[in-house]
């Protein structure tokens, strides 16, 4: 099985109609609670990476310790351990107070830097001569919960994103253990952040996400997969951010929903009430068209009433502007789910 088109962009003039620019290819894979393949396009079973995605599953070794009680941290701190955030005020109080909770400050951290991901996503300009620390970084939080487990643990901080660390291969095994894969068949590739990331079939990443939504009712982890949704459904602003797709879904959801988008065009929800994991994968990672992918997944799926529809419209067939702010194009999916198969 190969990727599929999923979805295409146009070009012309308003009055003149408008011609097929680019076509984007990419797999869905839609299962059920048990893991069974429910709905497809393209390769369900393709080995991608997780990327952010990955981040609710990463923080799981800290709450299965029973991290954020033996810390004190809120449901909205623990919300921001899977978060990739925008770096609003209230993401770098709550990455502090994380921080402070644990005896460090960030120094600590070993994500980098980068501008605020809140300028790109509503449209403003970034400040001049601002100097951006690490707990602006959209996955400060994920390393304040990494430096929490090394601090429970009595493990070193130094070197907490080295494969080899403790912290690190605990993750690892607890990814084997969730998805029933081998430690040594989950690719490992360094992400944008420094930490190890995997890769897994898209199938398997759709699984995490509907045992993920079915939180406390998970047979292996129900209480740690209990709290992390519902600090994600709790507490959607945390793990997103103004104007940002994750928030926009599981406000759509009304705590039915849970969201995680990752780099380089992966989006994952999994829903509740229908037993559902979705993992959606774009092949040539162009992220500005995964949202019109992802609304189409729901639609089909027959998940959303009239007024999510309403909610998530402006993902589905956005229009593309010029710098002048003149309509030159527009996304659109183009794919059809197929019932599952091996």
């Amino acid at each position: 099985m190969q990727p599929v088109p999923l979805v295409q962009t146009t070009r012309g003039y308003p009055e003149h109609g408008f011609t097929v620019e680019n076509t984007h290819l990419g797999s869905v894979a839609v299962v059920n609670a048990r893991g069974a393949l429910l709905w497809s396009a393209g390769d369900p079973h393709a080995i991608v990476f997780t990327r952010s995605a990955l981040k609710p599953f990463q923080a799981l070794p800290f709450v299965l310790a029973d991290g954020p009680a033996h810390f004190g941290l809120s449901s909205a701190e623990l919300a921001l351990l899977c978060a990739s955030h925008s770096a609003e005020d209230k993401h770098v109080q709550a990455v502090e107070s994380i921080l402070a909770k644990i005896g460090l400050d960030e120094s600590h951290l070993a994500c980098g830097c980068h501008a605020p991901l809140y300028y790109d996503s509503v449209g403003k300009p970034l400040p001049p001569g601002q100097v951006w620390r690490p707990v602006h970084h959209n996955c400060s939080g994920k390393h304040s919960g990494f430096l929490a487990w090394c601090r429970l643990h009595g493990a070193p901080t130094a070197g907490y994103l080295d494969p080899s660390h403790r912290l690190q291969q605990s993750i690892r095994h607890t990814l084997a253990g969730l998805t029933g894969l081998p430690a040594d068949q989950l690719p490992m590739g360094m992400d944008g952040c420094s930490a190890p990331n995997f890769a897994m079939p898209l199938s398997r990443l759709a699984h995490l996400f509907a045992r993920l939504a079915q939180g406390s009712a998970d047979p292996v982890h129900g209480a740690a997969m209990g709290d992390l949704c519902d600090a994600m459904r709790g507490h959607p602003d945390m793990v997103s951010g103004q104007a940002r797709a994750d928030l926009a879904y599981m406000s759509a959801g009304c705590g039915d929903w849970v969201s995680k988008i990752g780099a380089d065009a992966v989006q994952t929800i999994g829903i509740r009430s229908a037993g559902l994991g979705i993992a959606i994968k774009i092949a040539d990672g162009a992220k500005h068209v995964l949202q019109s992918a992802t609304v189409s997944v729901l639609e089909q799926l027959g998940v959303m009433d009239s007024v999510q529809q309403s909610l998530l419209a402006h993902y589905r067939n956005p229009p593309l502007r010029n710098a002048r702010q003149a309509v030159v194009g527009a996304i659109e999916p183009v794919f059809t789910l197929q019932a599952g198969r091996l």
